[in-house]
Parts: C-alpha cells; sequence; structure tokens
C-alpha cells in the first residue's frame, strides 16, 4: 500500500476576525496513515482540523491564507470548489456523539439522501456497509429502526462514525472522538482507527498522548497556532527534535 501525498497545507494562517489563530502551518498529510495532532488546548489543533474540510467557512469572520491542497487541487482557490462533494469526500466526527433524533438506519442513511440518492436497495447495503464499518453492525442490526439516541455513548460515536463511513469518504477527521467516553468504549474506537486505515487516510485530534502514541504514524506538536513539530509518531514521543516538544510530552509544561 502506498503512503503517497494526500493533503498539504502551505504557510496555512487563519484568523477569526482579526485574531489569527494559525501561523503558516506547512505539513504533508499522507494516505492510508493516521496523523494526530496533540497540543495544549487552544493551540490551534481543532482549527487547523477544520480547516481540511473547510468546517470554518460556517463562521462568519472567518478567514483562511495559504494553501491547502487534496489530491492536488487548492481547496482554497476560490470558486470551483464543491463544498458538498469535499464534505463528502473529507468526512468528520466530533467530539460528543451527535446523532439526529432518528432511527439508527436513517442515522446512517442520512449523507447518503442529502448527496441525493434515492435507490433504497443501495442506501440499506451502505447502512449496513458503514455500520459493519464501524463495528456496530452486531449489536444493533436487529434494532436498525428505533431511536439511535437509545445507544450507549460508545454505540452512539461508533454510530456517527458509520453515518460519516456510509458515503464513502476518502479522509476521515476526528475531534477528539473518545473524550467523552468510557475506556472500553475509546478502545472500540482505536481499535476501529487502526481498522480503518486500510481503505482511509485520518487525521485525529486527540488530548491524549497516550492515544496519539497507540493509534497514529504521524504526530504533530501544536503550540499557540505555530506547527512546532512533526514527525514520525515514534521519533516525536522518544526523541523529538526541538526541546518545546521534549517538555510537552514529558509534562514539564506550562
Amino acid at each position: 500500500m502506498s503512503n503517497s501525498l494526500k493533503m498539504s497545507a502551505r504557510n496555512l494562517d487563519f484568523y477569526y476576525g482579526s485574531f489569527k489563530a494559525l501561523h503558516s502551518v506547512s505539513m504533508d498529510i499522507l494516505s492510508n496513515q493516521v496523523t494526530a495532532l496533540i497540543g495544549p488546548s487552544g493551540c490551534g489543533k481543532s482549527t487547523f482540523l477544520r480547516c481540511l474540510n473547510r468546517m470554518n467557512d460556517l463562521i462568519d469572520i472567518a478567514r483562511v491564507e495559504g494553501e491547502l491542497t487534496l489530491d492536488g487541487q487548492n481547496l482554497y482557490a476560490g470558486g470551483g470548489i464543491d463544498v458538498v462533494e469535499l464534505r463528502r469526500r473529507v468526512g468528520m466526527v466530533f467530539q460528543k456523539p451527535n446523532p439526529f433524533p432518528k432511527t439508527i438506519f436513517e442515522n446512517v442513511a442520512y449523507g447518503l439522501r442529502v448527496n441525493g440518492v434515492r435507490d433504497n436497495g443501495f442506501i440499506a447495503r451502505q447502512v449496513e456497509r458503514g455500520l459493519k464499518q464501524a463495528a456496530l453492525w452486531g449489536e444493533v442490526k436487529d434494532r436498525l429502526h428505533t431511536n439511535a439516541l437509545g445507544l450507549s455513548g460508545g454505540q452512539q460515536q461508533r454510530l456517527c462514525i458509520a453515518r460519516a463511513l456510509a458515503v464513502e469518504p476518502e479522509i476521515l477527521l476526528m475531534d477528539e472522538p473518545a473524550s467523552a467516553l468510557d475506556p472500553i468504549a475509546t478502545q472500540k474506537i482505536e481499535e476501529l482507527i487502526h481498522e480503518l486505515k486500510q481503505d482511509l487516510t485520518i487525521i485525529i485530534v486527540t488530548h491524549s498522548m497516550q492515544q496519539a502514541a497507540r493509534v497514529s504514524d504521524m504526530t504533530a506538536f501544536f503550540y499557540m497556532g505555530k506547527l512546532i513539530e512533526m514527525d514520525q509518531t515514534e521519533t516525536i514521543f522518544t526523541r523529538p527534535a526541538k526541546k518545546q516538544t521534549e517538555d510537552y510530552i514529558t509534562g514539564r509544561f506550562g
């Protein structure tokens, strides 16, 4: 499996109004790898993650400068980018599970219906495929038409992953996907990440350095809106190049 270049940021600046939240971030994201973004709260990790599928477009005062490419196409080069299609290709799973107050089936089918799919047989197959990929099918296959809000927190989060997977994204963004979950549910999400990277490129924001060490191939350390260092995860955790990274990882920080 070739780890070719999937996404690339070059001198990416991000502003909320006059506040500059990201400073000249440059990084390459390789296909079929898990890239973890670590760093203290408020350092720009989630802001950067949301740039990757233009989720920040929903904020009126947000502004992006610099270049961000997906398969070589600049996502911020003015017109010509179909943002709905972009968000199909670059799916997102949030920190808190956010299932819709609909059935389990309709939660997973939602993205397909929004994208104009009308073939019920195809929708049913994609729902099953998404739930299987999210390691949830065995637990819910007999109650697909019950309300998704009846699921446990860990199941709800895997349902949200299934919903993202049903539209066959190429990239999955995960913003602290296990921070609201118990250790057993967290382990299931981590095992899932490991399996999904066979088919997908995954970028995960995590506050848990143990989690970053367990699930990721590459780790990027952010501080005060700047990318301080990015390298193979093992290198970042055992012999980081920057003292700032070492101080953060060893807890001598702040």
